[in-house]
């Protein structure tokens, strides 16, 4: 099995993060009618969208197959520490202020370091991005508004992969017949790569073709090795 294919194709779903960003989440797989089992982390709120929270990460139901960290800097080290050590399939992590600070913050090399090290062999995406969309099974780690349709049972779509989340959330907007199955965004790459996802891609066969998009190289994106 794919080291991605618990995180890419998830039965279920953990939202660690009390703000918009992580309500967003949990609103979007509601919205997208994913299957599988959502659960919101809050440490004070009862419910989330109407969905039970959970304390902690401790106090969750089983390991989710993937999770959406949505939180500072700092904590999100400590969440996928504790990830890990619950068995998660792998998480997304939104937060910034890491490697790509570079010399404007002397600490964000070294975080970077002890988020790759609390994530031992457990996948990250990340940190520094939006996340990803599955369109074929309603299963969305992302934050934010997007213009995709749910691929319909029995089809394809394009898998797409870009650094940039701000190239991600324009390309779910475009209006042309292109079906896509699957997005990423690969922000830092602290850990994993833009061909370690394109190859968990196109081992579904839900997926016609995928391609990567560096943020140096614009559009189009080329194809992936």
């Amino acid at each position: 099995m794919n080291r991605l294919e618990r995180l890419l194709r998830p039965k279920s779903v953990a939202i660690i993060g009390g703000g918009a960003f992580g309500t967003n989440v949990v609103r979007q797989c509601l919205k997208m009618n994913f299957a599988g089992d959502v659960w919101p982390v809050h440490p004070t709120k009862d419910t989330v969208e109407g969905l039970p929270a959970y304390k902690t990460v401790a106090d969750l139901p089983g390991a989710p197959d993937a999770a959406f960290v949505a939180v500072n800097r700092a904590l999100t080290i400590e969440i996928v520490r504790q990830l890990r050590e619950k068995g998660a399939g792998g998480a997304t992590c939104f937060a910034a202020g890491f490697r790509e600070t570079g010399s404007y913050d002397a600490d964000g090399e070294r975080l970077q370091s002890e988020l790759v090290a609390a994530a031992g062999d457990m996948p990250i995406i990340g940190p520094n991005c939006y996340g990803l969309i599955n369109y074929a099974d309603g299963a969305l780690l992302w934050p934010d508004q997007h213009g995709g349709v749910r691929l319909a049972p029995g089809a394809r779509g394009v898998g797409i992969i870009t650094q940039s989340s701000n190239i991600a959330c324009n390309l779910t907007m475009q209006q042309r017949g292109l079906p896509v199955a699957f997005l990423m965004t690969a922000g830092n790459q602290a850990q994993t790569g833009l061909s370690e996802m394109a190859l968990g891609l196109l081992e579904d066969d839900r997926v016609s073709a995928s391609t990567a998009s560096p943020a140096s190289s614009g559009w189009p994106p080329a194809p992936a090795s």
